[in-house]
């Protein structure tokens, strides 16, 4: 079975991030809770504890990449749009930064690092094998008993903003973008893919890994932008501190725009 993305998949991606401001995004007030959120997750993996190796794949403009640099650790990212290369070597000349894709991780040995994070890919990876192969790939790399860390957009979120705040769920059905069960239907030109929990639990499956934690990673954030940009920082910072102590909430998960799956391998 063929893994490589096409060359169609692969282009839209480079243009949707030619344009989309990646480097910013991160900084708004949603992008901050989402940001925050893997940010204390990870850093618990860690235990601070300078010799443990990272590596980011699909790096994007390094946010996670050059934060963990600073903090004094080993860091080795991947990144597929040259765009994104440019900004996050004008940022960092200590991270090891490779052009690749999530799909072919061979430029690494096995078991070579002890954190692995596995972000943008599976949101851009269309198809079940693929995303099951990235999650594969990832675990191939990661050291015995180290962590992997995969975010995911989630169905729901796309469903209720696209589908019915936007006023497009008839043409989403009629177009046949959302099957008998309201779950999103990727077609051969989207830029992403969307997932329910039961979608991730299947991954984790295929691959026998084994969760540690699933997390909501910006919980109602999304859902909130204007009303949490409104905030003061004081009580934006209450906000977050509201978010971290509800986002491991099993009846919160769906939900939420992206989940956090933190597994062991």
């Amino acid at each position: 079975m063929n893994f490589k993305q096409t060359d169609k998949s692969i282009s839209l991606i480079e243009d949707y991030y030619n344009h989309f401001d990646e480097e910013n995004r991160l900084d708004t007030r949603h992008g901050r809770v989402e940001f925050t959120t893997a940010i204390k997750y990870i850093e618990d993996a860690l235990n601070n504890d300078k010799s443990k190796k990272i590596l980011d794949i699909g790096a994007g403009t390094g946010k996670y990449s050059c934060y963990f640099d600073k903090q004094g650790y080993d860091v080795t990212a991947v990144e597929l749009v040259p765009h994104n290369i440019d900004v996050f070597k004008s940022k960092s000349s200590n991270v090891k930064i490779l052009q690749g894709n999530a799909l072919d991780l061979s430029m690494f040995e096995n078991d070579s690092f002890d954190v692995t994070l596995l972000f943008g890919p599976m949101y851009h990876l269309l198809k079940e094998e693929e995303k099951v192969k990235a999650l594969g790939e990832a675990k191939r790399v990661t050291k015995k008993g180290g962590t992997i860390f995969v975010s995911y957009y989630m169905n729901e979120y796309s469903l209720i903003q696209y589908a019915f705040v936007k006023g497009h769920i008839k043409d989403a059905l009629e177009e046949g973008r959302l099957d008998e069960n309201f779950h999103v239907v990727a077609k051969e030109d989207d830029l992403y893919s969307m997932v329910r929990t039961e979608d991730i639990a299947r991954y984790n499956e295929l691959n026998g890994l084994k969760r540690i934690k699933i997390v909501s990673q910006d919980g109602a954030s999304d859902y909130i932008r204007t009303a949490i940009t409104r905030l003061s920082e004081e009580d934006f910072n209450t906000y977050i501190k509201y978010h971290l102590s509800i986002c491991e909430r099993a009846d919160l998960l769906g939900a939420s725009s992206h989940l956090l799956d933190i597994l062991e391998k």
